[in-house]
């Protein structure tokens, strides 16, 4: 795990309030995740055999933690965060990470940053996206993109508060395996997803 003082956590987490209270329908989430939903969220990643991996919204990066710690040397992780003020905590926090890259911008543009990155196909998609909060059109665009460029056999990974939104992402991810988290607040289902 990175370390991070007392004083960076306090940083980020007085962010995460901020946040929450100012752009809810973005952040989703009354406290950042607990470390038990990280960890139920990347327990089906092979990280021996992931070359590429994206994270949409990591926040202030508790899962994020989780994929850098766990991935070997040149696995390149990705990710994806519109919002200013947890883009600044993270570039930051990860400002001496190798291939990683952070891009301040909405996992809608997946593609153009594959191509850019030269990256084939992700072998797997960690979500902290709140989809039943955001606008529909731009849920459906991300899940879209996310399928197509998910490779055979990878697995697109995200968390809800409730089951609200299982349908939905059914149909673009038929075969979804649902674990739920109580050592969280709110507690938290987690969608394994496969194409």
């Amino acid at each position: 795990m990175e370390n991070t003082t007392k004083g960076e956590k306090t940083v980020e987490f007085l962010s995460f309030l901020k946040e929450c209270i100012t752009n809810p329908r973005t952040v989703g989430a009354v406290l950042p995740s607990s470390k038990y939903l990280a960890r139920k969220m990347t327990a089906s990643i092979d990280f021996d055999k992931a070359e590429y991996v994206a994270e949409y919204g990591p926040g202030t990066g508790v899962f994020t933690e989780h994929l850098l710690s766990k991935r070997k040397k040149d696995t390149v992780v990705l990710l994806f965060e519109t919002n200013d003020d947890f883009y600044e905590v993270l570039k930051k926090k990860y400002r001496h990470k190798t291939d990683f890259y952070l891009i301040n911008d909405s996992a809608e543009q997946l593609e153009k940053y594959m191509m850019e990155l030269d990256i084939p196909r992700l072998d797997y998609i960690v979500s902290g996206l709140p989809f039943a909060s955001l606008p529909q059109q731009v849920s459906s665009n991300i899940l879209a993109v996310t399928q197509k460029q998910l490779r055979q056999g990878g697995a697109f990974i995200t968390f809800q508060y409730t089951l609200l939104k299982k349908d939905f992402i059914t149909r673009y991810f038929p075969n979804i395996e649902i674990a739920k988290e109580v050592r969280n607040v709110p507690p938290a289902y987690v969608f394994s997803c496969r194409v």
